[in-house]
């Protein structure tokens, strides 16, 4: 049923019938006009009221009463206020006139002089002016609008891309309708809906990436919101070649069929469907029609082949004339700061059109929202179950934010089966029973091998947080998981994955998981319900702990030596990546030569026998300390130095083999270099739910794990008074490990950094050599880099020679596409804050190239500018410039003085996919990517750091609203907190990322009334962790500061000197 909506216009005065909503009291939007702010719409005679029939973008129709002699911006505004949009100068009203061919509404002139029969008319309401950036679109509202718009030009066959695009696009707009993805609801949906022609050959594929949409990087996790979709949905078809474009039909001066299409850039021309030339506003100089021919008049430049003037032939003087005014009004709102002025009336006759751009321009509007106080109202989603609410707060967009902030409160459609669902706060819980879960899991997903490979790495497709622990689905923890569902933490946003989700078993299917970055579906329970909640004996109460710990000796040797036993138990976890886990994979395939599988494993294999024997030994002598068995004699036993003393001298007998470690890394590399076969095979089993590190991660292990028993007996010797029993014993243990860390130290830094040279050239595309011999890691980080489109986000690459600088791309790996370099020989550092306006920022001036960046933080500033100083410095020192780096794109030789905009096209995206296929398909965990979205930067000493303080061992976790605490195995390592059910288990089921987190003591408003309690903090996501005693808080302290904060150059230098290795 039509809504009718009567706007009478009486002096200049908009009168409108009551609504229901005024009725009962909301208030009323005046939604945006295209007027100065104060200034009055133009007194209009009364007359005649006569009803316009509108058709809005989600193809509902409304019908408006506006006076016969209004002009059509009132119209148009009478649009825009019912729907409360506030960047409505985007938008246009379209209708077929009398000659059937679709032209804009004149804002200027009298509707009824241009609609002659409103009763047989419907006037389109849609998308007229598309921006270079969505980013720029300020509101949810109008993102949401420009998302039906492509939706509607898909269907229609307008907006034309590669089945990939077609298929990306279409996914997004089914997670947006739905909510996240069940298989049985998408094939239904699907098949009710047509969103493109010849839609079911890609409906696997649009499947497949609905899929994705719930995973980042090797993690389960809940899907995206419609906000969140809409903003992918445009992230995704900006960068399409036809996107916003309306083609109008011409010819050349040979005759040739072409077609003309008017953008934000420029005029372009078609041929068909492909773009074969384009005509930048800048380089023209005027436009103009005769007849049916339309003329370009170009500015003189000698470079060019064009002649001055151009000359297109169109169908007929209308078709001309309509198409001259569209690129007008481009020019106008795009290029030009204010609304152009009319112009004054010649006396006695006019020569031309008289016609002009009428409204706000982009700048204005941008403007407008920024400064003006609007509230948030809501709007409705037809095809959404979910009901959003917009912030019409203005604030200033950030350029490099990929991803909408969002206020959410969500509510659904009637659905008797579908869960009680509480707000999606964050911090919030959602609570659904183990059964329901079970039921809801789809039987075609479990069976499905290549889609169970996807599921275990697949694409970072948000950029916030999440906390969530998923469920374990072998069958047994299902026979452990049987008691009805505790309460989960469930807290969203739109940005990383905070707490990644690691599914055991098949894919998962969709949850009801709310959050402001991922899509809720009411109809379906969650499975995402961790043995941990539903566990009985995983929440620990205060008496057990009491019991507990009342058992455990107090003495802090004694944790120092569980220090020894939790750690090696993750160091044999580790090892038996490589000696059972890859072993076995490269079993099953002939592609590795014997050669290197006996380089691997013979040097792998003696170590971890070795360790299990050892890790056996030490809990063993915990046992007896703790007085678990033959209590009666435990006082000879309550100490470590002898078991560590007997088993360090054991293992320099091993040195042999750690001294292969070298070899093997580099020969492995060498060899998935040569041979594509064992590239796939390694790239397969890096998406292994156990291979939570990169591969060659673990081949460094052995050497860093001589490190941690130094450090532990260094402790422990600091501890001992001299005259304790096993003071001499600790004392000679460490002199025994100091040794052969000294010997195989120098050997180690040159792994750490030919391992960290390898792992960046899997996230990086369009460069070649990027290990060669020489060059050295030093920091990677995010940095705005001012171009013709403002800050934009840029990942930046410092190593010893060149400094790179990239995007990243929309391929199915995330990888980091490179856009140019600066070599660092001659290249200087000047702070520009002044010049530009823009805090932290810098100029990096090369020998060719000058670059603007701009760093989130001082502290960022200080970082990137003491390191690239150095690097300098280093360059300086060396014989000259580095080779060149990029692959395939052509160095950038433009001056320093002019701006640059960086384009992407399909045709990037297809050639990146093209040259992925050898490459890692999902890489969206990476320390890389935690950087990019939490615009953040580390250094290589801050990856040393991290292999020192490495930790593992039970904690209690809380979330900030839950009540109970949860106990869980946690490993720290790479920066990230990694948690596990148990000690046992062969991989974690969820990832914390800690980059970017602060690390505080709660406060007492909290009401944390518990000893040995830290806080993890990161926006408004918020993790309690306990420990079991004050000095493994004291450790878990110690060790995520190093992650948390990293430390000055200078500092961590001094530091490591007073080392003796």
């Amino acid at each position: 049923m039509w809504h009718k909506k009567r706007v009478s216009l009486n002096m200049g005065e908009t009168e409108q019938r009551p609504t229901a909503g005024s009725r009962l009291g909301a208030q009323e939007n005046a939604g945006i006009s295209t007027l100065e702010h104060g200034q009055k719409l133009p007194p209009t005679p009364p007359g005649k009221l006569v009803s316009i029939k509108i058709q809005m973008l989600d193809d509902t129709q409304e019908i408006f009463e506006v006076p016969q002699r209004a002009p059509g911006k009132v119209l148009h505004d009478a649009v825009c206020s019912h729907l409360n949009l506030v960047e409505g100068d985007y938008f246009g009203l379209e209708f077929p006139d009398h000659r059937r061919m679709m032209v804009w509404l004149d804002l200027l002139k009298p509707i009824m002089k241009q609609i002659r029969r409103p009763k047989h008319i419907v006037v389109k309401f849609v998308v007229k002016f598309f921006p270079p950036d969505h980013a720029q679109l300020q509101e949810e509202l109008t993102r949401y609008l420009f998302a039906l718009q492509v939706k509607q030009d898909l269907a229609q066959g307008r907006l034309t891309c590669n089945d990939t695009s077609t298929a990306l696009l279409v996914s997004h707009i089914v997670q947006s309708e739905i909510g996240d993805f069940d298989e049985t609801i998408d094939r239904e949906h699907l098949a009710k809906n047509k969103y493109i022609p010849q839609q079911e050959a890609l409906e696997d594929k649009i499947m497949e990436f609905h899929l994705n949409h719930m995973f980042l990087g090797f993690c389960f996790c809940r899907g995206q919101t419609p906000a969140e979709s809409d903003f992918q949905l445009l992230e995704i078809a900006r960068r399409l070649e036809m996107y916003g474009i309306r083609l109008h039909p011409a010819k050349d001066r040979e005759g040739t069929k072409i077609n003309l299409a008017v953008a934000n850039t420029g005029i372009l021309v078609f041929q068909g469907h492909t773009k074969i030339n384009a005509f930048n506003w800048a380089k023209v100089r005027k436009l103009s029609f005769k007849r049916k021919r339309f003329l370009i008049k170009l500015r003189p430049d000698v470079n060019s082949s064009f002649q001055d003037t151009l000359e297109f032939l169109m169908a007929s003087r209308d078709f001309c004339k309509s198409f001259w005014k569209i690129c007008v009004e481009h020019h106008a709102f795009f290029r030009l700061f204010e609304e152009p002025k009319p112009k004054p009336k010649p006396v006695l006759f006019s020569r031309g059109s008289s016609f002009r751009f009428s409204g706000r321009t982009q700048k204005q509007v941008l403007d407008y929202v920024k400064e003006g106080g609007h509230k948030k109202v809501q709007f409705e989603r037809k095809h959404s179950k979910i009901r959003s609410i917009r912030s019409l707060t203005a604030q200033p967009s950030e350029q490099h934010s990929e991803v909408p902030k969002q206020s959410s409160s969500f509510t659904f459609g009637d659905d008797a089966d579908a869960p009680a669902v509480q707000s999606c706060q964050q911090g919030k819980e959602l609570k659904v029973s183990a059964e329901d879960a079970e039921q809801r899991r789809s039987p075609s997903l479990r069976k499905s091998p290549k889609e169970g490979r996807r599921v275990d790495g697949v694409v970072m497709a948000t950029m916030e947080e999440e906390e969530e622990i998923v469920k374990d689905r072998t069958q047994q923890n299902r026979t452990q998981s049987q008691q009805p569902s505790t309460a989960g933490s469930l807290t969203g946003s739109p940005h990383l994955s905070e707490l990644s989700i690691n599914s055991q078993g098949g894919p998962p299917l969709a949850n009801t998981s709310l959050s402001p970055n991922l899509s809720p579906d009411a109809k379906q329970s969650s499975p995402l319900i961790s043995p941990l909640l539903n566990d009985p004996s995983g929440i620990r109460t205060d008496d057990e702990e009491e019991v507990r710990r009342k058992r455990c000796p107090a003495d802090k040797a004694y944790f120092i030596a569980k220090e020894v036993a939790t750690t090696e138990r993750t160091y044999l976890k580790d090892l038996e990546v490589i000696t059972s886990w890859f072993q076995s994979a490269v079993s099953k395939d002939d592609c590795m030569p014997e050669t290197l599988k006996n380089l691997i494993f013979s040097n792998f294999e003696p170590l971890h026998k070795f360790h299990t024997s050892f890790l056996k030994e030490i809990e063993q002598r915990l046992a007896l300390w703790e007085g678990r068995s033959n209590a009666h004699i435990k006082g000879d036993y309550q100490r470590i130095g002898d078991v560590m003393l007997k088993n360090i001298q054991s293992m320099k007998q091993l040195t042999i083999h750690l001294r292969k470690h070298n070899e093997i890394l580099m020969e492995l590399e060498n060899e998935i270099k040569n041979s594509r076969k064992l590239e796939t095979l390694c790239r397969d089993f890096e998406l292994q739910k156990v291979c939570y590190l990169p591969l060659n991660t673990f081949l460094l292990r052995p050497l860093h794990r001589l490190m941690h028993y130094k450090q532990i007996m260094e402790r422990l010797c600091k501890h001992y008074p001299p005259n304790h029993t096993d003071f001499r014993d600790s004392r000679a243990a460490l002199a025994e490990v100091s040794e052969m860390v000294a010997q195989l130290h120098g050997n180690m830094i040159k792994m750490e950094n030919f391992q960290k040279l390898h792992e960046l050239k899997k996230d990086l595309i369009g460069i070649d050599n990027l290990v060669i011999p020489g060059r050295e890691f030093i920091r990677l980080g995010s940095l705005s880099k001012l171009s013709g489109k403002g800050l934009q986000q840029r990942m930046f690459f410092l190593f010893n020679d060149v400094l790179l600088y990239t995007s990243r791309g929309l391929t199915a790996s995330n990888q980091f596409k490179v856009h140019g370099q600066l070599l660092l020989y001659g290249m200087t550092i000047e702070e520009s804050e002044e010049e530009w306006g823009v805090p932290h920022c810098l100029t990096l001036r090369g020998q060719r190239q000058s670059i603007i960046v701009a760093a989130s933080t001082q502290a960022e500033m200080d970082k990137w500018t003491e390191d690239i100083q150095m690097a300098i410095d280093l360059a300086e020192k060396s014989n000259g410039p580095a080779p060149e780096l990029l692959a395939s794109s052509p160095p950038d030789n433009k001056s320093p003085d002019e701006t640059t905009v960086d384009q992407e096209s399909e045709d990037d995206l297809s050639a990146s996919r093209t040259s992925l296929e050898r490459q890692s398909p999902h890489r969206g965990n990476t320390t890389v990517h935690v950087c990019w979205h939490r615009n953040t930067s580390v250094s290589m000493i801050d990856f040393s750091i991290a292999v020192e303080n490495q930790l593992s061992g039970n904690l209690l976790r809380k979330f900030k609203n839950s009540n109970g605490w949860q106990k869980l195995w946690v490993v720290f390592t790479n920066f990230c907190m990694f948690f596990y059910k148990s000690h046992q288990d062969n991989h974690p089921l969820a990832c914390l990322p800690l980059l970017g987190y602060s690390l505080t003591m709660p406060s007492e408003s909290e009401n944390i009334h518990k000893d040995y309690v830290f806080k993890l903090h990161f926006k408004s996501h918020v993790y309690y962790f306990r420990a079991e005693s004050e000095y493994t808080f004291e450790r878990w302290m110690e060790v995520i500061r190093s992650a948390t904060s990293s430390a000055s150059r200078t500092r961590v230098l001094s530091h490591k000197e007073s080392h003796v290795y």
